[in-house]
């Protein structure tokens, strides 16, 4: 009996360690792959798991706000309309004269009572105060040219919010705006389209800068921004500069379709 019960033990002991043996190849795998597979790769960076060379982020695409567009206005893609720009070198800025040759800012040119800056604040800015139905007394400004949250209080420090022309004036001035009548320079400088309150320093920065020169420190914005400024150039029959093209294009070759209003609307 004893020796019997001896060889029962030793049957036992064999049979654990044979399906212990066949339960740690059926992990691993003959090859290894299957236990390679649950284990975490050098780049792997997901909670719990420890990783001393993370996987850098993937870099923001670039996207773009909708335009404003009246209710049934047709639309154009701002790359389609582009094409259509005519491209030439910049006629001398001689004799240019900002509120000469556009007038003084800002006029009333919708007739609603209140200047053309303080419907740009309006339009901008949110938790705005007023005085009266105009007068914008403060307000929060999410800058699109830096990301930044600005504080808009009227008096001595309304200049950190700026009114910024798009294409600049002196741009249009130089691509086309010479050959418009007064009445239709005056309303350039003063349409919605072309306009957004932005933070001054950086709007300051920016000063006459075409595309090829300058474009929003956010990188998210420049969709937006240069499609705007293709959507201008168009309504007012104006032309782009070979390198102010040339910027244009690239800003747009790496964005989503974005439609704008089409000249005339």
């Amino acid at each position: 009996m004893r020796h019997t019960g001896s060889i029962e033990t030793t049957a036992r002991r064999a049979i654990f360690v044979a399906v212990s043996l066949a339960l740690a190849l059926s992990l691993a795998g003959c090859t290894g792959d299957t236990f390679t597979a649950i284990l975490p790769t050098p780049n792997d960076y997901s909670p719990g798991v420890a990783s001393s060379s993370p996987s850098p982020a993937p870099a923001a695409p670039l996207t773009a706000a909708p335009p404003t567009v009246a209710p049934g206005a047709s639309t154009a893609d701002a790359r389609a309309l582009l094409a259509t720009l005519p491209v030439k070198g910049k006629a001398p800025k001689t004799g240019y004269d900002r509120v000469g040759d556009f007038g003084p800012a800002w006029k009333d040119m919708d007739h609603n009572g209140c200047d053309t800056r303080n419907d740009i604040l309006a339009r901008d800015l949110v938790d705005e105060t007023r005085s009266g139905s105009c007068t914008i007394l403060t307000g929060i400004l999410h800058d699109p040219y830096t990301g930044k949250t600005i504080d808009f209080v009227r008096g001595p420090n309304s200049a950190d919010v700026q009114i910024d022309h798009r294409v600049p004036l002196a741009n249009a001035w130089q691509t086309g705006a010479q050959q418009l009548t007064f009445d239709t320079r005056e309303k350039l400088a003063n349409d919605p389209l072309n306009l957004v309150a932005v933070d001054g320093p950086t709007n300051e920065r920016k000063s006459d800068g075409d595309a090829a020169t300058w474009l929003p420190p956010q990188a998210s914005y420049r969709c937006t921004y240069v499609a705007d400024q293709v959507a201008v150039k168009a309504k007012y029959h104006l032309w782009v500069a070979p390198a102010e093209h040339d910027a244009i294009e690239r800003v747009l070759d790496a964005c989503p379709v974005i439609r704008v209003p089409a000249p005339g609307h």
